[in-house]
Formats: C-alpha cells, sequence, structure tokens
C-alpha cells in the first residue's frame, strides 16, 4: 500500500507504552499513518505481550492493539539505552507514555524535561489518577477505575454488581488520548505552538459517567441495576421468547409506545392507560409492563417476535454471543474484515470504524519483541558492531 495515501504519513510517534490504554491511542495513530516506534523492555517487551496465548501463541490484547508498529528494545535503566531514546525523540513528533507513577520523571522524560531538550515535542501522558492531586501516585487498572467511578455499582443485576465485558477505563482514556494528540498535532501546524497532552483513566471514564452523574445528583438516587433492562427508559431491554431465546427492543418516543400498544401488542387502551401514558410513567410502573410484554413473547418464537417488532417500526435484535457477532452479515456484506500478520501466523481484524473516503488505513503487521531494533538502530548510524555490543550489554 503506498503510505503516502496515509494521513498522518511523516508523523512519527515513539512510545514507552504498556497495557491496553496508550498502545490503544498509539494504534490508532498507526492506523491513519504515523511511524508508532513501540518502545520496550529488552527480553520480554510489554507485559501485555503474555497476558493470554489465545491467537496463534501470541496475546488477544496485544494482537488487538499493537499492529502497524515497529518494535525497538531499550533498556532505560542503562544512560546508553535513555540516549538512544532521546536521539529518537529528537525526530520526533510525539512521545507517549503510560509508565508507573512518577517513573516517566525518573527517568528524565517528564513533561518539563521534553519541552527544555526537545521544544517541538508533543508529549502524552497516560495516567490513572493524574499527575497531580492526592492520589497522583497510585497505580490504578482498568476495573480499579470502574470501581472509583461507581460504573460498577450500575452494572449487573439487582442481586450483584459486574464489570463491563471490555476494558473500559482503558479504551475511554485510549480514545481521548488519540483526539488529544491529533489536536495537538494540528495545533502545532496552525499556530506552531506545542501543547502536551494528559489523560486520566479515571477522568476518562469519569465523563462516560456523566448521565448518570447528573441522575444522581439531582434526582437523589442513582439509576437501578436492572441487567439489561434500561435503568432510564421503560420497556426497553430483553425479553425470553416462547422458544427460550432473547430479543431486546427500545421504545424510544411516544409515537413507538402507540406502535407498540396497537399494533404488536394488540392493547390499544394501553396507549393512555395512566400507568403508562409517558416514558417517566411506565419506569415507575415497570414490572407491570414487563408483565403484559412477557405475556405476549411467551406466546411466539424469536424469529417471529423479531419480524413483528420490524414491521411496526421497532428497533430490536437478538443477543449474540461474540461467535455470532463474528459472523454478523454486517461486517461480511460491509467488507470489513482484512488480514493482518502476526509473528509466524496471519489473523482476521477489523477495520477501523472511521471511514475516510479514498483513505484505505494502514493494516500492517504486528511486531515481534524487537524485530525493527536493528534497523532503528542502523538509520540512527549505529554499525553491527555497535549493535552487536549494545545486545550483549542488555542495553537494547
Amino acid at each position: 500500500m503506498d503510505v503516502q495515501r496515509h494521513p498522518l504519513s511523516g508523523v512519527t510517534v515513539v512510545s514507552l507504552e504498556q497495557a491496553v490504554a496508550a498502545p490503544y491511542a498509539t494504534r490508532q495513530l498507526a492506523d491513519l499513518g504515523a511511524r508508532v516506534i513501540k518502545v520496550e523492555r529488552p527480553g520480554e517487551g510489554d507485559f501485555a505481550r503474555r497476558y493470554d496465548t489465545t491467537v496463534h501463541g501470541h496475546s488477544s490484547y496485544f494482537v488487538w492493539l499493537n499492529r502497524s508498529k515497529e518494535s525497538l528494545t531499550l533498556n532505560l535503566k542503562d544512560p546508553r539505552g535513555r540516549e538512544i531514546l532521546h536521539r529518537l525523540l529528537a525526530g520526533a513528533d510525539v512521545f507517549v507514555q503510560n509508565l508507573a507513577p512518577g517513573a516517566a520523571g525518573r527517568l528524565g522524560l517528564g513533561t518539563d524535561d521534553l519541552a527544555r531538550r526537545h521544544p517541538r515535542l508533543i508529549p502524552c501522558t497516560v495516567s490513572g489518577y493524574g499527575t497531580s492531586g492526592p492520589w497522583a501516585d497510585r497505580k490504578a487498572y482498568d476495573l480499579l477505575v470502574q470501581c472509583q467511578t461507581g460504573l460498577v455499582s450500575l452494572t449487573g443485576t439487582p442481586e450483584g454488581t459486574a464489570r463491563t465485558g471490555v476494558s473500559v477505563a482503558d479504551i475511554a482514556a485510549g480514545m481521548y488520548a488519540y483526539s488529544g494528540v491529533l489536536t495537538a498535532l494540528y495545533t502545532r501546524a496552525t499556530a506552531g505552538t506545542v501543547h502536551p497532552v494528559e489523560v486520566s483513566l479515571f477522568e476518562a471514564l469519569a465523563e462516560w459517567m456523566g448521565q448518570p452523574a447528573y441522575y444522581t445528583r439531582y434526582g437523589g438516587s442513582q439509576p437501578p441495576r436492572l441487567g439489561t433492562r434500561h435503568a432510564t427508559i421503560a420497556p426497553y431491554g430483553t425479553y425470553r421468547t416462547a422458544d427460550g431465546r432473547e430479543v431486546l427492543f427500545s421504545i424510544q418516543n411516544e409515537r413507538e409506545w402507540t406502535a407498540l400498544c396497537t399494533e404488536f401488542l394488540g392493547l390499544p387502551e394501553l396507549t393512555d392507560d395512566p400507568r403508562f401514558a409517558t416514558g417517566s410513567v411506565r419506569v415507575t410502573h415497570r414490572e407491570e409492563l414487563d408483565a403484559v410484554i412477557a405475556e405476549r413473547f411467551a406466546r411466539s418464537d424469536a424469529d417471529e417476535l423479531l419480524e413483528d417488532l420490524e414491521a411496526v417500526g421497532i428497533a430490536c435484535a437478538g443477543v449474540n454471543d461474540v461467535a455470532a457477532f463474528l459472523g454478523h452479515p454486517v461486517l461480511a456484506a460491509r467488507d470489513r474484515w482484512r488480514e493482518v500478520a502476526v509473528p509466524g501466523a496471519t489473523v482476521e481484524a477489523l477495520l477501523p470504524p472511521a471511514d475516510l473516503a479514498g483513505l484505505p488505513p494502514r493494516m500492517d503487521p504486528v511486531p515481534a519483541v524487537g524485530e525493527h531494533t536493528e534497523s532503528i538502530l542502523g538509520d540512527l548510524g549505529h554499525s553491527p558492531a555497535d549493535i552487536a555490543a549494545l545486545r550483549a550489554d542488555a542495553v537494547v
């Protein structure tokens, strides 16, 4: 593929990254054509490489997050390793790091240090709870942040809480780091000013908690845990069908409510029933309404119910497992899968969700640990003998 067709061709990103949040941000920059040099520990590399071994012996997390990157191994505890890193940063546009609290500063890679040494470089720091404040020194992992923002208290059933099924705090932070870096690149290009970017997992997920936060602060209590039911809209959730499957549907407005009552339930009198006449009273009388809907669902199989709901303009869907999602007809019909190489094999990967007409995304291989060390050091002027010596000393 012609790399000049990519929007971020010519942009170099150096990343001291691990786990999920920062790698997700830089992978999206790589999707747009940025050169992403992933700096890893000699030997073991990013610890996310060992989360599991399910993808041809590789970690499912690592394969998802690290395509189209170059892997350079450096021992940053050695002054020679740090000097190599600074030589890379001298020619880079962006530096992303999500090291443990205080680690970047101890390595001379804090925002102020970088501003003095590399004034054109855009630093991006991804932290747990921010680089200031009373929790700046705390480690933070995804589920810890789900707990601290209250998300876990909203997720699950009346009987118990649950974590979300994906790393939502990491993903939120990665998305904001990605958009923050794009904004900083744009500002540097148009105004000539450099603005460091900082994102914390806690504040990223706090933003996503906006609706329940308003509901709780001004309503006096938080939304209840209702499994697949929506806490503030009714009817909106899953119901069991005659053949034992689950179908979800949602009513979003009064036109849909009228259609549901008259054309699907066959009970037009419910439209103006005082218990159900508005969205807020339907939530109040949810149990009575659910009983009516459950009786209707118990009379039909899932396929028939889906057909009937769609016929009257009600949004609905069966409840897929992951295997069914992988075979989804929308993904197939819209040609969303591409082959991506991993060491020793290939995998099927989804295209990035934002399509830029005429600009196909970059879908290059997932690197092995240190795969590009020799070529990167060679570009910096190191001879094969130099590289061999650095390798012998465990610097690379």
